[in-house]
């Protein structure tokens, strides 16, 4: 897909000056030159052209407000100076896999005073005697160089902002923000829970208690009107026996007279 086309579509109904990241790696540029880009982009932040088939930045717009720019795996050679006078607020900059082989190159990054990360990865420029030493001593402004900083120490990610420290742009703001919540809020839900889930087993406890008492009193009520039964039964047997031992009595008297 030609550039022109990829930006017109990465707009996705929005004006240019709404446009704070834009990504048309992969795209291809027309003659090794930027199309369709323009300096109604005035709000852009973030641009990435990885792999376009870019040889030259002629074409780069005014962007007076970008702070990172990809553009890894492209064909350019040299004419940086341009960066300074469109981008001048740069802080990360990646030119990893380019036809960069020259100190003098890079040179032209010196007015760019807010740049704190650069990529060279992949460039001829990296096989030279002293690179990073070099580097160091012509960038003085750079905190990481490849992701390293002059110690050696391993940059926290491939990008640095204005302190030297990582940036997150806005595609990471964004989920940062909304990943975020209110601090406790989760614990305090979970800690109700709990203690919601212990009043229930507490509830159930209880109750249980009640149900076992009360099935224990209709076992005893059961067992005292048994015991009635059968003391009312043995009255009346008792009374039968006695009605008929006097009956006996009175046949007996009958016979002797």
């Amino acid at each position: 897909m030609e550039m022109k086309k990829r930006i017109s579509l990465e707009l996705r109904n929005r004006t240019p000056a709404e446009v704070a990241e834009l990504v048309v790696d992969n795209c291809r540029s027309s003659d090794g030159e930027i199309e369709g880009l323009t300096d109604e982009f005035k709000e852009l932040e973030f641009l990435s052209m990885v792999n376009v088939g870019l040889t030259s930045l002629a074409m780069l717009p005014s962007l007076t407000k970008l702070r990172k720019l990809e553009l890894s795996d492209n064909n350019i050679s040299g004419s940086l100076e341009i960066l300074s006078e469109k981008c001048p607020n740069l802080t990360y900059l990646n030119l990893s896999g380019n036809k960069i082989k020259e100190l003098s190159t890079v040179e032209a990054l010196q007015n760019l005073k807010n740049l704190k990360s650069l990529d060279l990865f992949n460039c001829e420029i990296t096989t030279l005697e002293e690179y990073r030493e070099s580097i160091f001593e012509l960038l003085p402004q750079i905190t990481y160089l490849d992701g390293f900083d002059a110690e050696d120490n391993e940059a926290p990610d491939s990008e640095a902002d204005d302190d030297g420290n990582v940036c997150n742009c806005s595609d990471d703001d964004e989920d940062g923000e909304e990943g975020a919540g209110p601090v406790g809020e989760y614990d305090d839900e979970d800690d109700d829970e709990e203690g919601s889930e212990g009043k229930e087993v507490g509830l159930s406890y209880l109750m249980k208690d009640e149900i076992q008492d009360e099935e224990d009193d209709d076992d005893y009520v059961e067992e005292e009107e048994e015991e009635e039964g059968e003391e009312e039964e043995a009255d009346v047997r008792g009374e039968k026996r006695k009605r008929d031992a006097e009956d006996e009595g009175e046949d007996d008297d009958e016979d002797d007279d």
